[in-house]
């Protein structure tokens, strides 16, 4: 009987073991003292993969509504050294939706958040002024309390996209509508755009996703200007940095190669160089504008292990999960996959134990006799 015990709990130990070994280490030690954050999308779905993409995540095509796959992502950035993510947003029942559940996991796992608003529509037009400050009174009424948004400085911020096809009576306006409840950044450009709303802001955040940093004449100088010009506002700058780009399935024509790593590289040193208050990665993923540093099957963890060594942290371990694209199984997929693996290999060890026991303690048995144990391989899955 003790043998048989000792054999059960070595087989679930390894079972589990192996379970584990699947899942990135979760202690995060960041070596910068700058916030690292990440720009993160929660529009896709599982047909938004059909669409203008060329690369998938590794973890499938999933939908921004699975729980795990959000769980999944703050755990690989948080290793990574990521401080936290930067959500787009703006204010539907979908989109709602999915920022409450990204905000209680992040606020499970000591995650930050912050909020760019898209003030564009998909034409690339601007949204009516009142529809910007209503959107975001109700993000302050609904969100503002929270921890996930407020640790870092406060209150919750709020990039708000697409500022310069505002004019300055419809910032004022929203920041009017808003008060201080949340820090409120322009996306600004360049400094006379910054400049234009710098009394009515609290900073800039530039996306700046397309620039190549080998051709772009005084790259430096332009993040450096900014900030100057932010800091003499006695702002916050919030530094781009990207690991590549190319947009042409959405109608775009520049390609920045991403050269096995070395944009992301030179991007990371530039905002670091600029005096930054923060760095704004762009992106964890977006997949259209192929900007994601999410590990993908053509780019694998690259960027994850570019951004570890400039960070001195350590990249996530990642699941073996093939070549191929996974296909979407619903709503909750990708890790509850491995999850059920996990339990069909802990049940096999456990039903092969059980049935040692069964032949070896056998009244009919003998302590001389030397049974013959006959395995049934339908139950181990195999033909």
């Amino acid at each position: 009987m003790r043998q048989w015990f000792i054999s059960l709990a070595f087989a679930a130990l390894c079972s589990i073991g192996w379970w584990f070994a699947l899942l990135p280490p979760r202690e995060v030690q960041a070596a910068s003292p700058i916030p690292v954050f990440a720009y993160y999308y929660i529009w896709y779905d599982p047909t938004s993969w059909n669409r203008a993409k060329s690369d998938y995540p590794l973890l499938g095509r999933y939908s921004s509504d699975d729980r795990a796959v959000m769980q999944q992502h703050i755990q690989w950035a948080k290793q990574v050294g990521i401080t936290g993510f930067i959500v787009s947003w703006k204010s539907t029942p979908t989109l709602n939706r999915r920022l409450e559940q990204l905000a209680d996991l992040a606020e499970s796992e000591g995650f930050h958040l912050a909020i760019i608003y898209q003030g564009l529509d998909f034409e690339r037009r601007p949204l009516p002024a009142e529809r910007v400050a209503s959107d975001l009174a109700a993000f302050c009424e609904r969100w503002s309390g929270r921890n996930v948004f407020n640790d870092l400085y406060g209150k919750p911020l709020i990039i708000w996209s697409g500022t310069w096809e505002f004019t300055v009576d419809e910032v004022r306006l929203v920041r009017k509508r808003i008060g201080n409840c949340a820090l409120l950044l322009a996306s600004e450009r360049n400094v006379t755009g910054y400049e234009r709303l710098a009394t009515l802001v609290d900073g800039n955040a530039y996306y700046w996703s397309s620039v190549d940093p080998e051709s772009y004449p005084d790259y430096l100088g332009k993040l450096r200007a900014l900030s100057d010009a932010v800091h003499a506002h006695g702002g916050l700058w919030i530094a781009p940095a990207a690991p590549g780009f190319d947009a042409r399935l959405i109608g775009g024509t520049r390609v920045v190669d991403r050269k096995d790593g070395e944009t992301l590289q030179r991007q990371l040193a530039a905002a670091f160089a600029s005096a930054p208050d923060a760095i704004g990665l762009i992106s964890w993923n977006e997949f259209s504008e192929n900007t994601h540093i999410e590990p993908s099957l053509q780019y694998g963890d690259q960027a994850l292990r570019v951004l570890a060594s400039v960070l001195g942290t350590s990249p996530p371990t990642l699941p073996e999960l093939g070549s191929e694209p996974l296909a979407p199984t619903g709503p909750s997929y990708g890790l509850p996959l491995l999850g059920l693996a996990a339990t069909l290999v802990l049940g096999s060890i456990v039903f092969l134990v059980l049935r040692i026991h069964r032949v070896t303690t056998h009244p009919g048995n003998r302590a001389d006799a030397s049974p013959t144990i006959s395995f049934d391989r339908s139950h181990l899955g195999e033909p």
